[in-house]
């Protein structure tokens, strides 16, 4: 008989969702990991009897699928929560949570806000995010001790803040911490202007210059509001996403929100191979319309999915974010069948990866790809009976019943039990700065 091979770590499962191939659902199955990544993924009893693991790790009323990605986030937003609802979004953000960052925001306050943040994602089951803000290297700090994945944006714009007093400044600072960066395999970057409102021309020059300079995507938020539409008629005559185009930033940009479009402007899309990031809890909260997703989707452009900030959230919950995508987008077409439940989990997985170039590392479970995993229990009340497993990721599971959470092979997430962060000590910490 041949010798089980040593290997780190093996999870056997009663169902593997590998995301790609789209629809499959592995039956009592495990997944081998070497050295952070995805050595086989075979059935349990093969597994068992081809490697001998140095952790095993038994979960048989479990899925184990790739980790979520939140693909547009503010994490240290968490400082935020709740501070001002229900208002529109420009009196939201000009009489509420500008001030509110202009008194709160210090690097040593984003580190501990961002540490909260990833806590949270982490326990509800998500392993990458994309996030847009200031003080890009204490975020890029707290990821680097939690053990998460994710990209860093450099925040570019011409509103006054304790980052920087306008574009010209943000650029300098972008540089700055660009130049002092984390060297690390999980921490990635990219240029962050915050909307083609709060940016000048010059200044969306300067971010693309920097983008291509170092080879960085471009992330901002895009025809969210009527609101910002209207201020770009106005100031530039021209609709904000053909500004962007005459000024050669459209090419793979990601954007998000993406909610009033025309059927040009989502062809414009699929061209410029545009990265969509669709937030709608957020778009629903702050009234900023209805995203047409389907539309997008049937136009061939790539659709992710993000929770945006904990502001204008209010949580960080991916699953109740893809099932509100789903949902939503079936109201709003009135198609039972749009938005269905792979597409959507394609939207938090695959999709997010694609937005963001990773898709040759993360995204899916597949051999050589990282070890971004994590474990939902259906053995409980709201996922019984078992038909379709795939149905009850979108449309029943709670985030709290996700039980482990594995980034590049590190197990950041035990039987619910952070491992690499210490609750009560972050809330007390996050207590003490709004006291």
């Amino acid at each position: 008989m041949q010798k089980a091979a040593p290997i780190d770590t093996l999870i056997h499962a009663r169902w593997i969702v590998p995301i790609v191939p789209r629809n499959a659902v592995l039956d009592h199955h495990t997944i081998a990991l070497y050295e952070g990544k995805i050595l086989d993924i075979l059935p349990t009893d093969l597994a068992k009897k081809k490697y001998q693991a140095k952790h095993t790790f038994n979960r048989p009323s479990h899925v184990v699928m790739p980790g979520l990605i939140n693909a547009h986030a503010h994490t240290p937003t968490t400082l935020l929560r709740g501070i001002a609802d229900d208002l529109p979004l420009m009196e939201w953000l000009n009489k509420h949570v500008f001030p509110a960052e202009a008194k709160l925001l210090s690097p040593k306050n984003v580190y501990t806000a961002s540490t909260l943040a990833i806590a949270e994602m982490i326990r509800s089951g998500t392993t990458y995010f994309n996030d847009h803000y200031f003080y890009s290297n204490d975020t890029a700090h707290a990821v680097l001790d939690s053990g998460i994945r994710a990209t860093i944006g450099f925040w570019v714009g011409d509103a006054p803040t304790g980052w920087a007093k306008d574009g010209d400044q943000c650029l300098v600072r972008a540089q700055e911490e660009y130049d002092t960066r984390y060297q690390d395999e999980r921490i990635t970057y990219a240029m962050a202007p915050h909307s083609p409102y709060l940016c000048e021309d010059n200044h969306l020059l300067a971010t693309l210059e920097f983008s291509k300079k170092y080879n960085l995507p471009i992330h901002i938020h895009l025809h969210e509001t009527k609101d910002e539409i209207n201020l770009g008629l106005k100031k530039f005559e021209k609709r904000p996403i053909m500004r962007l185009n005459a000024l050669g930033i459209l090419d793979h940009l990601i954007a998000a929100h993406m909610v009033h479009m025309t059927p040009d402007e989502i062809q414009l899309c699929k061209e410029k191979n545009i990265s969509v990031i669709h937030c709608p809890q957020s778009n629903l909260k702050l009234a900023d319309g209805f995203a047409p997703i389907n539309a997008f989707l049937n136009a061939g452009v790539t659709v992710a999915l993000g929770t945006d900030g904990t502001a204008s959230n209010n949580d960080l919950d991916m699953f109740s974010e893809l099932r509100t995508a789903s949902l939503l987008a079936k109201a709003v077409t009135e198609d039972p069948t749009a938005c269905d439940a792979m597409t959507t989990l394609e939207m938090a997985t695959i999709n997010g990866a694609k937005a963001i170039g990773l898709d040759h590392k993360i995204g899916s479970l597949e051999i050589g790809k990282s070890a971004d995993i994590i474990t939902i229990d259906f053995d409980h009340l709201n996922t019984q009976p078992i038909y379709h497993p795939i149905s009850h990721l979108v449309y029943a599971v709670n985030a709290m019943q996700v039980t482990d959470v594995f980034v590049a092979g590190k197990q950041l997430l035990n039987q619910g039990e952070l491992t690499t962060i210490n609750k009560e000590k972050i809330i007390h910490e996050m207590a003490a700065i709004i006291a």
